[in-house]
């Protein structure tokens, strides 16, 4: 069973996005991303500044299995990234919705927000992929 926290919102393709008091978005892959790509070896981030839009890949996670693309929730400006992932990428399978994030954004667009999924509803598409 995945840990699905609600506090967060979701994009079908398994990134969350977390709300954080300032109104930038800190944005990382669900336990469920993690657990089924297996052990990171390599962690891939955007350069702070760059502009993405919604829907965009940000950043490539590999594992010993497989590598995959990382997509943006929103659109908006990469503020920092997560230094700590160049030498330790086990952190995102450690730790996903703490220190493994991936990155921190500014939205351009915080209407962007109401399109991502809430938990309930990213379950439903964890549950429909088994």
């Amino acid at each position: 069973m995945s840990n699905i926290p609600a506090d967060l919102k979701y994009l079908s393709s398994h990134e969350w996005v977390r709300v954080d008091e300032d109104g930038s978005l800190t944005v990382g892959i669900s336990d469920h991303a993690q657990s089924a790509l297996g052990d990171l070896v390599f962690v891939e981030t955007p350069d702070v500044g760059r502009q993405l839009k919604a829907g965009e890949a940000f950043a490539v996670v590999e594992s010993v299995k497989a590598a995959s693309d990382v997509y943006s929730p929103v659109s908006g400006e990469v503020l920092a990234v997560n230094e700590s992932l160049v030498a330790t990428p086990e952190l995102i399978n450690q730790a996903p919705y703490g220190e493994g994030w991936l990155m921190k954004l500014r939205p351009s667009d915080s209407s962007e927000l109401s399109k991502l999924l809430d938990a309930s509803a990213y379950q439903a598409v964890v549950d429909a992929a088994h």
